[in-house]
């Protein structure tokens, strides 16, 4: 019955997501981070909780609908606009889980999931915090890199690992990167390993 459920809300995350207008290969990106972050998340984790799967598949839910253009420019609007895309994700997939038979304590350790309650002491909040960052590179590196600044962003890439775990890390090596994408990232590293 579990796995019927958890195939279920994954469906329906699915759903909700389809609805972005950001397209990437003719797929919703929204919809196409949720299913890499399912694939990442089993390489990273052997046997992940349901309401692990259920985070890392509704990581992205509904973020369209919360732009970071209404937002200041800088570092502060950028942080306000992930803080409130998150507990916009927490409080949309609360609609989903609740309709679908998950117990209030499911909801509620897939809502801190997905706020990052306890990253660096919680495993499964840390493990997806690493899924995001490599649906990230995945799927957004390259074309932030052709926008931005090449200083700027290997400080950006810095800070990404900086979140990682060194077993997501050493995935990030794996994906298929410009020459150009792979200088940053090495010129990322070097400033972490510089920091530490």
């Amino acid at each position: 019955m579990r796995d019927l459920a958890l195939a279920e809300v994954l469906a329906q995350i699915d759903q909700a997501n389809s609805a972005d207008p950001t397209m990437v290969n003719k797929r919703p990106l929204a919809q196409l981070q949720g299913e890499l972050a399912t694939d990442w998340l089993n390489r990273l984790s052997e046997q992940p909780s349901m309401e692990l799967q259920v985070a890392a598949r509704a990581h992205h839910l509904r973020r369209w609908e919360i732009k970071r253009a209404d937002y200041p420019e800088g570092r502060a609007g950028y942080l306000r606009w992930r803080r409130n895309n998150k507990a916009h994700q927490a409080s949309s997939v609360a609609e989903i889980l609740e309709p679908a038979g998950f117990g209030a304590d499911s909801v509620t350790r897939v809502q801190d999931l997905l706020l990052r309650t306890g990253l660096r002491v919680d495993p499964e909040t840390q493990t997806l915090e690493d899924v995001a960052c490599l649906v990230f590179v995945e799927t957004q590196f390259e074309e932030l890199a052709q926008r931005t600044d090449p200083d700027r962003m290997v400080t950006v890439v810095a800070k990404t690992l900086k979140k990682m775990s060194p077993s997501a890390i050493e995935l990030v090596g794996t994906l298929a990167l410009s020459d150009q994408s792979r200088s940053t990232l090495a010129a990322a590293t070097s400033v972490l390993e510089d920091g530490e």
